[in-house]
């Protein structure tokens, strides 16, 4: 009677399988290490063999004022510190407000020498100042490109910010149009593109003379949809079309921080937080 041979090996051939699975899964977290902790020597030894050109800067992130854009204006002394004294809050509120309300005057007299009462228009209310442009002396009709006249004007706006840059918040230029034809809307893509343009061609040329942050800057493009006349007739449409500034200064009152300070802080969806404590601090 003859025995069997034995059947060698391979009964297990999924080991082998399952063995290449898990060290190629090892070797792709251990991919995802490396990479999570990349030395900041090397990397920007990287990036100077692509850029040999490239100047070093230091940015912070979080909480800090280094970089290239670094806002050169934290505000004046501790804003919304917590700890600064009720009497120096006071102190530093009344500096901010003599600030704009020079600011005021000197844009009102600018407009009152050059006899511009229908071209500029200058308004103050509690904490901003309000410049209305008349669009002919800015751009010509279905136009983004700034004219002389326009250039001209805010190179004195641009001079007059420079006095009080370190007690202004924000600068926020608004672009308008004008209904064309009073029965019917304008096309929104052309309508809005050129409200946009506008503002932004007018951000840009304040953003290149002002020593303000450019992070304080922020155009805004409204098309037809905030007409301050009738679209009646070519009169009242004139009026429509228009550009528009609105100067703030720091409101150290304001528990949320200044512009910069309430988007970090309603993008990280803090802000029902923040006005939660501001209630608690007012009670107790």
């Amino acid at each position: 009677m003859k025995k069997k041979k034995g059947g060698g090996g391979g009964g297990a051939n999924w080991m082998d399988t399952y063995g290449d699975m898990v060290t190629l899964l090892l070797c792709f977290f251990v991919l995802l290490y490396s990479m999570s902790t990349v030395s900041e020597d090397k990397w920007r030894a990287i990036v100077q063999s692509f850029n040999p050109n490239a100047i070093q800067t230091t940015t912070m992130i979080e909480g800090g004022a280094e970089g290239p854009l670094a806002d050169p204006f934290e505000g004046i002394g501790a804003l919304n510190d917590p700890d600064m004294a009720p009497e120096d809050v006071g102190a530093q509120m009344e500096e901010i407000q003599a600030a704009m309300d020079a600011l005021y005057e000197m844009l009102q007299q600018y407009v009152e020498a050059n006899d511009l009462g229908q071209s500029m228009e200058v308004t103050k209310g509690d904490g901003y100042i309000f410049i209305s442009f008349n669009d002919a002396v800015f751009f010509a009709g279905d136009s983004y490109m700034l004219l002389d006249t326009g250039k001209e004007m805010l190179d004195v706006v641009s001079a007059a910010l420079n006095t009080a840059a370190e007690y202004i918040d924000e600068v926020r230029i608004m672009g308008h149009t004008a209904q064309a034809y009073a029965d019917r809307a304008n096309n929104p893509t052309v309508d809005r593109f050129l409200a946009s343009n506008r503002a932004t061609v007018t951000t840009v040329y304040l953003q290149e003379r002002v020593e303000l942050s450019p992070a304080r800057l922020v155009s805004v493009g409204y098309g037809q949809w905030r007409p301050i006349s009738p679209n009646s007739d070519e009169e009242h449409r004139s009026r429509n079309r228009r550009v528009e500034i609105m100067i703030t200064g720091f409101d150290l009152l304001n528990q949320m921080g200044d512009s910069i300070q309430q988007y970090e802080t309603i993008r990280s969806g803090e802000a029902g937080l923040a006005s939660e404590k501001a209630s608690a601090d007012e009670a107790s």
